[in-house]
């Protein structure tokens, strides 16, 4: 009897094992070991995922919500439909103010206060011109170079935007305000 509970326990800790394991987290679309860029004085988001209780925006999956991000003279609207569970969670967090850095020649990063809810929510083959959330550094992404980037689950769509590099070049080195114009 004293055996099966030693075995039964000894079980019980070998499954619990993988559960305290920490992914590594990728590069969007390449499934790389490469790392989150550190930003300038910002935090990723750390804070534990959002529960089912996270407030729905105002609007129906049908409209199309335009958002536009501001730092100084410069901004850049963004079309968002909100037809998955983490485009609706983005748009609840707005006004939002955060701070945008270049990753690796292909798109600007913007550091989210927290994680946003992604169970449901397809992923996506990013394209030029696309506003992305991936999940495991809980940022959002300007792509500006999808070239090699390919499908990802971790890659999800939330809108689209028409700036050019340059343009989202200005929002860098400093924290910018994303907010619903209409």
């Amino acid at each position: 009897m004293r055996r099966h509970r030693l075995l039964a326990a000894s079980l019980a800790a070998l499954m619990a094992l993988p559960a305290c394991s920490t992914p590594t987290a990728t590069s969007p679309g390449t499934g790389g070991g490469a790392q989150p860029p550190q930003s300038r004085g910002a935090t990723t988001a750390t804070a534990p995922a959002p529960t089912a209780a996270t407030p729905e925006p105002a609007v129906s999956p049908a409209e199309e919500v335009l958002v536009r991000f501001t730092s100084g003279d410069t901004s850049v609207d963004v079309t968002i439909t909100p037809d998955n569970p983490t485009a609706k969670d983005f748009l609840s967090l707005l006004p939002v103010t955060l701070p945008v850095e270049e990753f690796a020649g292909k798109e600007k990063l913007g550091h989210l206060p927290r994680d946003l809810e992604t169970a449901g929510s397809p992923g996506s083959d990013p394209q030029d011109g696309d506003l992305i959330y991936f999940i495991p550094w809980g940022n959002i992404g300007f792509y500006y170079n999808a070239d090699g980037i390919g499908y990802s689950d971790q890659t999800i769509h939330l809108g689209t935007y028409t700036a050019t590099p340059e343009q989202l070049a200005l929002l860098e080195g400093g924290n910018i305000t994303a907010q619903i114009v209409k």
